[in-house]
C-alpha cells in the first residue's frame, strides 16, 4: 500500500502571539464618547485655559503689590541705622548745651560763640530729623508704655500714680512707626505708706 504524504502547513507561534496582542491593542485605544458634541468639548477647554489665565493674572497681581510694599518699606527705613546712629550726635549736642549756660558766658564772647554755634548746629539736625520723619519721643508725665519706653528705676513718694514716667534719662526716637530706640526712663513708685502695708501684708 503505497504511503501517502500529509502536506501540514505550519504556522510560526510568533503570529499565533501576534494576534492576541493585535486584540488587545484594538481594545485598549479609547473612543471618543459620542455623547459629548465639538461644541461641547471647546467650550470646555475654554472654561479650563479661562481659569488658568484668572490664576495666573490674581498671582501676578499679588506680587506686583508684595513688591510695591517692599519697595516702600526699603524707601522708608533705608536710613535707619545711620538715624539710629545720629541720634547720638543729638544727645552730645545737648549734653553741650546744658554744660554751658549762657548767663555764666556773659563777657565772654568766644564762648558764647561757641554756644551760639553748637545751638544752631542743634537746630539743624532737628530739622533734618524733622524732614526724614524721625520723631523724638519725650514721654516725661506720660504713662509707661513698654513699646516705646525702657523702665530705669523707680521713684517712691513722686506725688504721681504708680507707672507715670517722672523722670526721662534719655530720649527715644522713632522713625514713621517704627522704634529707633527707647527712651530710658524713671517711673513713679508707689508711696512709704503703700510700700509698708505691701511688706506687712
Amino acid at each position: 500500500m503505497p504511503n501517502q504524504k500529509t502536506d501540514l502547513t505550519e504556522v510560526p507561534p510568533e503570529a499565533d502571539a501576534a494576534q492576541p496582542a493585535d486584540a488587545a491593542t484594538d481594545a485598549a485605544t479609547p473612543e471618543e464618547d459620542p455623547s459629548v458634541s465639538e461644541e461641547e468639548r471647546l467650550a470646555g477647554e475654554v472654561a479650563t485655559l479661562k481659569d488658568q489665565l484668572l490664576r495666573a493674572l490674581a498671582e501676578v497681581e499679588n506680587l506686583r503689590r508684595r513688591s510695591a510694599r517692599e519697595l516702600e518699606e526699603a524707601n522708608k527705613f533705608s536710613i535707619a541705622n545711620f538715624a539710629r546712629d545720629m541720634t547720638g550726635v543729638a544727645d552730645n549736642l545737648e549734653r553741650a548745651l546744658a554744660s554751658l549756660p549762657r548767663e555764666s558766658l556773659e563777657g565772654n564772647e568766644p564762648a558764647l560763640q561757641l554756644c551760639e554755634g553748637v545751638e544752631m548746629t542743634r537746630r539743624e539736625l532737628a530739622q533734618a530729623f524733622e524732614r526724614q520723619s524721625i520723631e523724638r519721643i519725650d514721654p516725661l508725665g506720660e504713662a509707661f508704655d513698654h513699646n516705646l519706653h525702657q523702665a530705669m528705676f523707680e521713684v517712691p513718694d513722686s506725688g504721681e500714680p504708680p507707672g507715670t514716667v517722672v523722670q526721662v534719662i534719655q530720649h527715644g526716637y522713632r522713625i514713621h512707626d517704627r522704634l529707633l530706640r527707647p527712651a530710658m526712663v524713671g517711673l513713679a513708685g508707689k508711696t512709704s505708706n503703700e510700700a509698708r502695708i505691701d511688706t506687712e501684708a
